[in-house]
């Protein structure tokens, strides 16, 4: 057997499996080993919470935000709600102070991770929750991701995102339901192995404080594992958020996240074994490094295909159909089919893992964000 078929059969293999084979192994392990359950106990007393959202510019939203949390199904006497300013230039704090914030602070610009990281030291929640200053949560949503700290093992809860709007070619709407079916067979397996910013809540004795170039979403819920805690997806906990508005737009949000996703990968120690049980470093080689490494892969299969062509026809309906699938995508701005703006979406967004490694390898990760961009 040559290289190039080796090449070819591998990276097409390690594909399919990535993007359909898990999910399915993912299914049925799931459901052959049933989540351990807490043994029943008198329910405790609801914790001391601290809600915190880091902005930069959010005047807009952030009087509609502080006040939605105001009306949370959560005694307000044990919900400290806090604004954490990452170097505004408008009136965001202000704003929150009026609205009702119980605690605003002002930090110089240095991300979004250096801001809650402030916020999370003057805070005296118990348990520490988190949002984005653009979601909107459900009133039950944040007494139902509580709840799930009941289990003493569980030291990270994320809730369920739903995308509002209309995102015309952008079809995240589609990748996100995907996604969030996989998180929730995950977390009835051995944990999530990512949450979202919009909704999410850690023990305090879980929290860490990550370095300004990190992302929570991608990085506390491996570090809590490794750590002895579970980290579990609550899809009772319902935030809102709307979709982006263009692919453009979720292409350079893809971009920027996944720069932060090879490097936690390859400079964090996610991909290290130290911490983790077996089903849960499965889940990471599985969801996190094959999927990341798409964009390698799909460039090899490419290229050994088109080194095999002359041995067989095989070989020329494979190239066939990764040209389509191009062709496809280059078409959906021009041809009103869904299946070709999915197959344009899986395009670019794979091309967005790809570049996030050139820029991380070219310039690192950047420590700032953009008003209001979320995190999933």
């Amino acid at each position: 057997m040559t290289i190039p078929t080796v090449a070819f059969w591998a990276s097409v293999g390690l594909l399919v499996y990535a993007h359909l084979g898990y999910p399915a192994v993912l299914w049925a392990l799931a459901r052959a080993r049933r989540p351990e359950r807490p043994p029943r106990r008198s329910q405790p007393a609801l914790p001391n919470v601290s809600l915190i959202v880091a902005a930069h510019d959010e005047e807009a939203s952030i009087t509609r935000w502080v006040r939605s949390t105001l009306a949370f199904d959560y005694p307000r006497q044990r919900l400290e709600v806090v604004v954490v300013s990452d170097g505004s230039t408008d009136h965001t704090l202000e704003l929150a102070a009026k609205a009702g914030a119980d605690l605003v602070l002002e930090v110089p610009r240095g991300g979004k991770v250096a801001a809650l990281n402030a916020a999370v030291a003057k805070a005296r929640g118990d348990v520490l929750a988190f949002s984005d200053a653009n979601s909107s949560w459900e009133p039950d949503a944040l007494r139902r991701l509580i709840a799930r700290f009941a289990d003493p093992k569980v030291g990270y809860v994320c809730g369920q995102l739903r995308l509002e709007g209309d995102g015309g070619e952008n079809e995240e709407g589609l990748y996100w339901r995907y996604e969030t079916a996989i998180r929730a067979l995950e977390s009835d397996l051995a944990g999530v192995t990512a949450g979202n910013g919009a909704i999410n809540a850690v023990r305090r004795p879980a929290y860490i404080a990550l370095e300004p170039t990190r992302g929570q979403d991608i990085s506390l819920p491996y570090e809590v594992t490794k750590r002895g805690w579970r980290a579990v997806f609550e899809p009772a906990a319902v935030a809102h958020e709307p979709m982006a508005a263009t692919l453009g737009s979720e292409f350079r949000r893809k971009r920027r996240m996944l720069a932060g996703a090879w490097a936690t990968m390859l400079r964090h120690g996610m991909l290290s074994p130290s911490g983790y049980g077996p089903a849960y470093a499965f889940e990471i080689v599985s969801h996190r490094a094959l999927r990341y490494l798409s964009p390698i892969l799909h460039l090899i299969a490419l290229a050994a295909n088109l080194a095999l062509l002359g041995n067989g026809w095989l070989y020329v309906v494979t190239l066939a159909a990764q040209l389509a699938l191009l062709a496809a995508a280059a078409l959906a701005s021009l041809v009103p089919l869904r299946a070709f703006r999915i197959a344009r979406y899986y395009v670019a967004v794979t091309a967005a893992s790809g570049a996030g490694l050139w820029d991380y390898l070219r310039r690192g990760v950047p420590l700032t964000w953009e008003k209001a961009e979320g995190t999933r």
